[in-house]
């Protein structure tokens, strides 16, 4: 059966999705997820972009063994130097360059004749190969691009010594008869196009990514590029792992697969969400909360009958499980350390015992732990930052005929402590403020978003929120019982996330670029 390749581009493409900001750590922790699902290659950045974007690349290619790292750049010297850089230290490197190629874009944004990108693109290719052996290239809005004119770039690219040329429906334009029929025509009319590999990147403007990569896959690309989760600029990219499970559920008409480990599909969706504030919604295919879900009656009585009544693909193979020991108040640390185990976490002695004590902590105000309280109270601090403040305690008074007032008590490094307390419009308000007051921070909170780890009155709470300062954009999680502990706990550490990243250059997103 044919394999067809995965490209993940979460870290880059995805990292362009409004609001996200990965820092390094993040970075590498995603990356290192994506590697034990199997992803064939990652693209980790743009290192051109910033000194910080190549540090990241370069800390992502250090940690990864087991996948091509790539980087992507513009068809300039000076971009192709900085991957050189970034990926000096990568087993298995690859470079992804791309210049514009439809008539829009040449006119408007280039400036530049046929014959002029053609002139640059080889140019770039041929000094790319001088120093990678694996080349990826990509005609930007190739979607929109003339049909002759593609079949020219690509053949050029071939020529050049390109390994890879990608198709990037860059707007989501196009439907997927359009797409695959670019496919087929390429596979027909290119001279030397078994040389290489054809490789499929669609966004979701029209709602039809997945739908466009799998049509690109019956005429023949060999590979697929997306995201987990399908973030990404604007309305996202081709979701990974819908391709992936539509192939597997459907080898009988593709007859193509990947070659990833699917079981792992659930945990990465869930760090990905976590690591980049942006939820799940509940009706995504896949790994939307609803996914495997039956609410009719109708439903209900097939599914208790015979499974596949209802259900075309089991939790189990994403790796979700019914869960067989339930934890409280009373468990061990054997026990917990057994139930780490089984949700894929294996932690030192000194990360356990942390959060052995936060699940103790949890239990005495929790019944029952579930599997989804555990992996929010790991996941929270998962991205270790240095604690400049910590949140000691909270007091918060408030009354719908009165102003809400909150008091805070941070513990410095030192050991000293900050005291300060302030009004609001309500109580998250007045506990930011009192925060802002004692840390002398003037930050601008762009997103605050809270959403229920679990069902029940006592369920944990996990508070999102989203800083600015200057140039600087920074994320925090927080997670509590109390949706106001949670809210604070988000805020002091996008705060010490936010002196943290001062110590680095800012990133100029000006510079980042789409494919």
């Amino acid at each position: 059966m044919r394999k067809i390749y995965i490209f993940d581009t979460t870290l880059r493409d995805g990292e362009q999705s409004p609001g996200v900001n990965l820092n390094m750590q993040e970075k590498v922790e995603i990356a290192l997820q994506l590697e034990k699902l199997g992803v064939d290659r990652i693209e980790a950045g743009f290192p051109a972009a910033s000194p910080g974007d190549l540090a990241g690349v370069n800390a992502v290619a250090r940690a990864v063994k087991n996948a091509t790292i790539v980087g992507l750049s513009r068809s300039r010297t000076q971009d192709i130097d900085a991957v050189r850089e970034a990926l000096k230290d990568a087993q298995d490197p690859c470079i992804h360059l791309f210049l514009a190629s439809s008539p829009i874009h040449r006119k408007h944004k280039l400036r530049m004749e046929k014959h002029q990108v053609l002139e640059a693109a080889e140019a770039a290719i041929r000094y790319a190969k001088q120093y990678f052996s694996k080349v990826e290239f990509s005609p930007e809005d190739a979607g929109r691009t003339e049909l002759d004119f593609l079949c020219e770039v690509t053949e050029m690219a071939i020529r050049a010594g390109a390994t890879v040329v990608n198709i990037p429906d860059t707007v989501g334009y196009l439907t997927p008869y359009e797409y695959g029929n670019i496919f087929k025509t390429l596979k027909e009319n290119v001279n030397g196009i078994e040389k290489i590999q054809l490789s499929a990147h669609c966004h979701d403007d029209l709602g039809m990514a997945t739908a466009n990569a799998l049509a690109a896959i019956l005429n023949g690309a060999d590979q697929i590029e997306g995201t987990i989760n399908g973030i990404g600029e604007r309305a996202g990219n081709t979701a990974i792992e819908e391709v992936a499970l539509a192939l597997e559920t459907r080898q009988d008409f593709f007859q193509a697969k990947t070659g990833l480990v699917l079981s792992e599909i659930a945990r990465t969706s869930r760090l990905v969400s976590k690591l980049t504030g942006m939820p799940v919604p509940g009706n995504k295919a896949i790994v939307g909360a609803n996914a495997f879900a039956h609410e009719s009656g109708i439903h209900q009585d097939g599914m208790l009958k015979e499974k596949t009544t209802y259900e075309i693909m089991s939790p189990e193979t994403i790796g979700l499980k019914e869960s067989k020991l339930t934890l409280g108040k009373l468990s061990g640390r054997h026990a917990f350390r057994e139930k780490l185990v089984d949700l894929g976490y294996d932690l030192g002695d000194e990360q356990l015992n942390t959060a052995f004590g936060k699940f103790k902590a949890l239990a005495d105000k929790k019944k029952n732990v579930t599997d989804e309280d555990i992996l929010a109270l790991i996941e929270e601090k998962l991205i270790e930052t240095p604690e400049v403040y910590v949140l000691e305690t909270i007091q918060v008074s408030y009354g719908n005929q009165s102003t809400p007032t909150a008091t805070v008590r941070l513990k410095l490094q030192d050991g000293s402590y900050l005291d300060e307390a302030a009004v609001g419009n309500g109580s998250v308000d007045a506990i930011y403020k009192a925060i802002d007051k004692a840390t002398q921070e003037e930050v601008e909170l762009g997103d605050y978003s809270i959403q229920s780890v679990t069902q029940g009155k006592d369920a944990l709470g996990e508070v999102h929120v989203v800083l600015s300062q200057g140039d600087y954009s920074v994320q925090g999680r927080g997670v509590s019982t109390d949706i106001l502990e949670a809210s604070a706990r988000a805020y002091v550490d996008a705060l010490n996330r936010l002196i943290e990243k001062r110590k680095t250059p800012a990133r100029g997103r000006d510079n980042v670029t789409l494919i």
